[in-house]
């Protein structure tokens, strides 16, 4: 039985998600380039992702995202992953349906946007988490939000990640300067290939920039 791992892919004929020499289902994984995450974001195994992802993504997508990025780093070219040994490895189980524990880790997966389907068998996956946007953080308890709070406020950006946010928050400024909502300049952030961590957190800062500048104006005017 064909196990179709990504719910949004056509079914294949014939089963060709199964290694003819082993006749067990298997999935090709590449590595996802990102210039602006791969510079701006974490390692999957880092104390960041430790404590800031793994209580958003959960302890079995974190740790699949690990396995990925070892495996991957020693061949950069590509896996091809053996579905049922990776899951028993990972401790969730031997069943290989739609809504069995590892299918759901890797819907989890491209939920999150840590990975992305390329294909019924082809799954491409970031080797750098981005940083939490804000509605992640928001379902962190509050002594996790402080602490990451702080912990933003103490790391030095790295020049080329700061200059694309700097140049993000300007472009999503004039948008909401022209009248946008954060919606609209989200998306149309997105829709100039900024990563949607970033689109998000800079349509956020426009808002708020936009509503500061205004008080001023309205002082001034009453």
């Amino acid at each position: 039985m064909l196990v179709q791992l990504d719910p949004n892919a056509t079914p294949c004929p014939d089963e060709p998600g199964r290694s003819p020499a082993e006749g067990r289902p298997h999935l090709r994984v590449e590595p996802w380039p990102d210039p602006v995450i791969d510079e701006l974001g974490h390692d999957p195994r880092s104390a960041y992702v430790e404590t800031f992802w793994l209580p958003v993504l959960g302890p079995s997508t974190t740790w699949l995202l690990r396995h990925l990025t070892i495996r991957l780093e020693e061949s950069p070219e590509g896996i091809e992953l053996d579905v049922e040994d990776t899951a028993r490895a990972l401790g969730l189980g031997e069943r290989l349906s739609p809504n069995a524990p590892f299918a759901r880790t890797l819907k989890r997966c491209v939920d999150f946007d840590m990975a992305e389907w390329r294909g019924p068998r082809l799954l491409a996956v970031r080797l750098r988490l981005p940083p939490l946007a804000r509605r992640h953080l928001r379902r962190l308890p509050e002594s996790l939000q402080a602490k990451h709070e702080a912990a933003q406020h103490g790391r030095q950006p790295a020049p080329a990640a700061e200059g694309l946010r700097r140049h993000g928050c300007q472009l999503a400024l004039s948008l909401v300067d022209l009248g946008e909502d954060q919606q609209t300049t989200e998306q149309q952030l997105r829709r100039w290939r900024f990563h949607p961590a970033l689109a998000t957190e800079c349509a956020a800062w426009a808002v708020e920039e936009r509503a500061r500048r205004a008080v001023p104006r309205e002082s001034t005017d009453s």
